[in-house]
């Protein structure tokens, strides 16, 4: 039961990415998704999968993998979330 809801976690950070995210300049859809992907998202994600695949291989040493798994997708969130502040927003020269 636990690692169906890493997975429920998992997804509902990415619907609520998705709804908040929509009709937002480009910026804030990176901060909206960096924020997310790393605080719901990777812990739940790794957890899940890592469970999974613990019981795949039988192993509860195969649940090791989400040592791997989290820092990567929260390494990835926080680069996200770097770009969308740290991005310009292109604006429109208007020649009169």
């Amino acid at each position: 039961m636990a690692i169906v809801l890493g997975y429920i976690i998992a997804f509902s950070g990415v619907l609520a990415a998705s709804v908040i995210s929509l009709d937002k300049p480009q910026n804030k859809k990176y901060m909206v998704w960096g924020i997310v992907l790393m605080i719901p998202i990777s812990p739940a994600f790794a957890f899940a999968a890592g469970l999974s695949w613990a019981v795949i291989v039988g192993s509860g040493w195969g649940g090791m993998i989400m040592w791997y798994i989290f820092p990567i997708i929260f390494i990835i969130g926080l680069v996200m979330l770097l770009i969308g502040i740290f991005k310009k927003e292109e604006t429109e020269v208007v020649n009169s």
